[in-house]
């Protein structure tokens, strides 16, 4: 529930958490916990980054497995600012179902308190849509938490510069994939959980027709942004913006928007795919080379973009796009889940 005083009931989650966090810091309070997964088994496929915050008081915000789990997480947060502690939880297959989850499943809870001035700064972070982190040995006997574009704003420690080093850059690696994340991580031999917050991404689309069209319906399926551009200054003004989780789909083959490509590869953030047979592809490739690119930076831009589904209707293209995305920012081989030994769900 949003902190007491909020109006704001149609509030993005993330932003609403964040809201409530920066809210409680301002007003003094000093005793803030949080709860988070430490560990999990079953559920289904779950979403990464879930955390729930509460004053000793028993406000609250944030919410794990869409309230499956209040039973043992409200508590365990409103006691946590004292102190770390864990906390089991099951749930059966009806009761999870009934709250949304795909099956029943069980978790290792982790609560701990979340001094002010890192609840401020990470509040701030989440409400504003900017990358966050927040990290803590897995016993929750210290916090870091990492904000800023390229999480280059660091509050607390984990203990020692060396771990704060290596979780630090382990945090920065993930954000470069562009996609939320909860992971358990050795970080200079200290086990470390990371919850890693990534703002949603935008899908712009370069060019028009109805691979266009299809693939930001399918973009908004997954609740990421969308825009269609037809100009080049205006493409090329959006992708100077871009940030590690965005997405630019170049559909218009005229030799005027390689332009665009350069700019994504020297700009090295995003995932930058182009629309068009081997042989546009091979086109591109020369005219590319011409501007300056090597064949690693060319090899960078997802051409011919999509994954190799047999694809045939534009909808179907869109979805085979999509899913390269969400791999990419996985770092993912995009192997059937019965020929991998990756975890499923994420």
């Amino acid at each position: 529930m949003p902190p007491s005083g909020s109006t704001d009931a149609t509030a993005d989650p993330r932003r609403a958490l964040g809201a409530a966090l920066r809210a409680w810091a301002a007003g003094g309070s000093a005793e803030i916990g949080v709860v988070r997964v430490l560990d999990r088994h079953g559920f289904g496929t779950v979403e990464s980054g879930q955390l729930v915050a509460s004053t000793a008081a028993g406000e609250s915000a944030g919410v794990l497995y869409l309230g499956a789990l209040d039973d043992t997480a409200l508590p365990l947060a409103a006691s946590a600012s004292a102190g770390p502690r864990t906390g089991r939880a099951h749930v059966s297959e009806e009761a999870g179902i009934a709250a949304g989850l795909a099956c029943a499943g069980g978790a290792t809870l982790l609560g701990h308190p979340l001094p002010a001035a890192l609840a401020a700064a990470l509040g701030d972070a989440l409400e504003g849509g900017v990358p966050a982190a927040l990290l803590t040995p897995a016993d929750g006997s210290a916090v870091l938490v990492l904000t800023g574009p390229a999480l280059e704003q660091v509050h607390g420690s984990l203990g020692s510069a060396e771990v704060d080093e290596a979780a630090a850059d382990t945090a920065r690696n993930r954000l470069r994939r562009g996609g939320t994340t909860t992971e358990r991580l050795d970080a200079a031999g200290t086990d470390v959980l990371l919850d890693l917050w990534v703002p949603v991404p935008t899908v712009v689309v370069v060019g028009a027709g109805a691979i266009g069209e299809a693939l930001l319906a399918q973009a908004a399926l997954l609740g990421w942004g969308g825009r269609t551009v037809a100009e080049l200054d205006e493409a090329r003004a959006v992708v100077a913006g871009f940030s590690d989780a965005d997405v630019v789909v170049l559909l218009d083959h005229a030799p005027r928007f390689d332009a665009l490509l350069v700019d994504g590869v020297r700009g090295g953030r995003g995932f930058i795919g182009a629309l068009g047979s081997r042989r546009t592809q091979a086109a591109r490739r020369g005219r590319l080379q011409a501007k300056g690119l090597t064949d690693a930076e060319i090899d960078s831009i997802h051409g011919p973009v999509g994954l190799d589904l047999g694809a045939r209707t534009p909808a179907e293209t869109a979805v085979s796009i999509v899913a390269q995305v969400i791999a990419a920012r996985s770092g993912r081989a995009a192997t059937a889940l019965a020929a991998s030994d990756s975890r499923i769900g994420g």
